[in-house]
């Protein structure tokens, strides 16, 4: 980092802590956390300066420069502030050693995201002069549309070497007609290019390669393409994974493929005589949160779906994602979209009610059915959510028996 002069380090320090500018003694006591939320904080870069931040370690708040020992453990930890997972995406920084007024500092260096907002342990932190403090909701709002192109939602992005001959352009009228009035339809002159492009099924009309939306929503063959995009069904026979498998089905197709088989098996096995076993309608609001909210980057896995005789397990391939951490997942009110065009195409195509509706409303149509409310295992890259059987189903011959 031997962009600056000893004296125009001096001369930064000499002005004081600011929105790009953080103090530390030493790294005892919190200084890590603190460390760890500025450089969130200037990698966000709120206040949109389009200049780095800088954290002095060695210098006390009141400006005192006291030094501290810089070996190359000490940078090396400072460079895992960025590398342990815990910020994410991982920003740009580098570290160096400094001697001012005969005293050794560390600084780093962080340069503002391309891709915004970063967060910090779940939480998006910004600079608001000195201080490091949690993003506003309109925080986010602004960070959100600093992203160029590149960083928009994965489910827009182009599927290499696909076409528009991938696409079922009979599939997409119809789909057209579930989100436009037979009348705007009726007046629309634009050319099938332009429509695609406007839905964004594909990426631009001198340029129509499929998006991941297309492929998944009217794709002739969405798995030649996507081949993790599928969900793995299993009815065992048994409270154990061990136990035996008999039912096991790889359900493909679209979007509207898959969802409308995965109710037929989730109906066929839940009906007892005259009695459902689960409420259908939290059974399917589980399975759809699963497809729309999956990671379908990076990943071979499917959304699973394991039904076993005590309960229904639904795993999707996708941890916690944008504002939602694993220590605020599930919290009424609070919501992001990894694959937002999608959720916009499932709710067009009628697979979803209304946004942020699924954790309360399941839980609540669980609690009037006699169920425990659902159970999360969330992972850095896996959620599973367990429907647990109600009391009245647990005896023999409920248990004892395959559906």
């Amino acid at each position: 980092m031997a962009d600056f002069t000893d004296d125009q380090l001096l001369e930064i320090i000499a002005a004081g802590e600011s929105d790009r500018v953080e103090f530390e003694e030493s790294l005892s006591g919190n200084a890590p956390t603190l460390i760890r939320e500025a450089i969130c904080a200037f990698a966000n870069d709120l206040p949109d300066h389009k200049q780095p931040g800088y954290v002095f370690v060695g210098v006390k708040s009141d400006k005192e420069i006291v030094g501290v020992p810089v070996s190359d453990d000490l940078l090396q930890q400072l460079v895992a502030m960025r590398n342990d997972g815990n910020i994410v995406p991982n920003p740009s920084l580098t570290v160096g050693k400094y001697v001012l007024e005969g005293k050794e500092v560390a600084v780093v260096k962080v340069r503002p995201s391309d891709s915004p907002p970063v967060l910090y342990n779940g939480y998006i932190h910004v600079r608001t002069g000195s201080l490091n403090s949690f993003a506003t909701e309109q925080d986010i709002a602004i960070l959100y549309k600093k992203r160029p192109y590149k960083y928009l939602s994965f489910d827009v992005h182009p599927v290499p070497k696909s076409s528009i001959a991938d696409l079922d352009l009979n599939l997409f009228e119809q789909y057209l007609s579930q989100i436009y009035s037979k009348n705007i339809l009726e007046s629309d002159n634009r050319s099938i290019e332009d429509k695609l492009v406007a839905t964004k099924m594909i990426l631009a009309t001198d340029d129509t390669l499929a998006t991941v939306l297309g492929i998944l929503v009217i794709g002739k063959c969405p798995q030649d393409y996507i081949r993790n995009a599928y969900i793995k069904f299993q009815k065992i026979k048994g409270c154990n994974e061990t136990d035996e498998i008999v039912d096991e089905t790889n359900i493909k197709g679209t979007i509207f493929d898959m969802l409308n088989r995965v109710d037929e098996k989730l109906r066929a096995y839940n009906n007892t005589p005259g009695k459902e076993i689960y409420p259908l309608a939290v059974l399917q609001e589980t399975v759809r949160n699963a497809v729309m909210h999956r990671q379908y980057e990076n990943t071979k896995e499917p959304v699973r779906v394991c039904w076993f005789n005590d309960r229904i397990e639904i795993i999707n391939p996708g941890g916690p994602y944008g504002v939602i951490s694993s220590e605020n997942f599930g919290r009424a009110g609070l919501t992001d979209y990894r694959n937002p065009r999608l959720a916009e195409a499932m709710e067009a195509l009628g697979f979803v009610k209304h946004y942020g509706f699924g954790i309360p409303g399941s839980n609540k149509i669980l609690k009037e059915a006699g169920h425990p409310e659902l159970e999360f295992t969330v992972k850095r890259h896996e959620v599973k959510v367990t429907i647990k059987l109600a009391k009245y189903y647990r005896d023999d011959s409920y248990l004892g028996r395959a559906l």
